[in-house]
């Protein structure tokens, strides 16, 4: 499960904690303690933030909830046209590296966790969850593994919206960054954040 970040935890004290060394073979681009603030602060303009704990058992950061509610209207606000009520959760979670099962571990407790915050209504567009995995290094297996995660769930036959899962890394030691098809608008964000040095 999380026996890799297990291990790891036992030569540097805290999962969320590095510096630019040597780890294996490979060499840290940035810190991870750093990448996460500056992730967090991202987020934080327009996310409500909610710290991780240790009640789950999982390397969670943080969490970050997005609500927003987009109206119409026809010269007056009482000829409303239409209402489209968006929502996201975004789920970060960081380790010096993953498995898959520890991927998988992850991915099943932020749906298990974002999909009872979804309030469908006929006025909902959308509730997506979002799984992000920063880590010192993730191999090109567990790359393929978190771009491959598919999950969708519509609500009255899409009446009333629907859900989707968005999966995505992002590798510290060379700054490299993919998603699943789903996730692919977070290709700028990641872009934009890793320019900042």
């Amino acid at each position: 499960m999380l026996n890799g970040c297990s291990q790891f935890i036992h030569i540097f004290p805290k999962c969320g904690s590095s510096v630019k060394i040597l780890i294996g073979e490979f060499e840290m681009a940035r810190p991870r303690s750093q990448f996460l603030e500056d992730l967090e602060d991202s987020y934080s303009a327009y996310y409500d933030i909610h710290k991780g704990t240790e009640e789950s058992k999982l390397p969670l950061a943080f969490r970050a909830d997005f609500h927003s509610t987009g109206e119409s209207y026809f010269l007056i606000k009482k000829a409303k046209i239409w209402t489209n009520e968006t929502n996201e959760y975004v789920f970060v979670f960081s380790a010096p590296w993953f498995d898959a099962d520890a991927v998988d571990e992850c991915v099943q407790y932020a749906l298990d966790t974002g999909l009872p915050l979804v309030k469908p209504h006929k006025e909902h567009y959308y509730s997506n969850i979002h799984a992000i995995f920063v880590a010192d290094k993730v191999s090109p297996e567990i790359r393929s593994h978190i771009e491959k995660k598919k999950f969708s769930k519509s609500y009255k036959m899409s009446l009333h919206g629907f859900t989707l899962l968005e999966t995505a890394y992002i590798d510290l030691s060379s700054d490299e960054y993919g998603t699943n098809k789903e996730g692919h608008t977070l290709n700028k964000f990641f872009k934009e954040l890793l320019s900042k040095k």
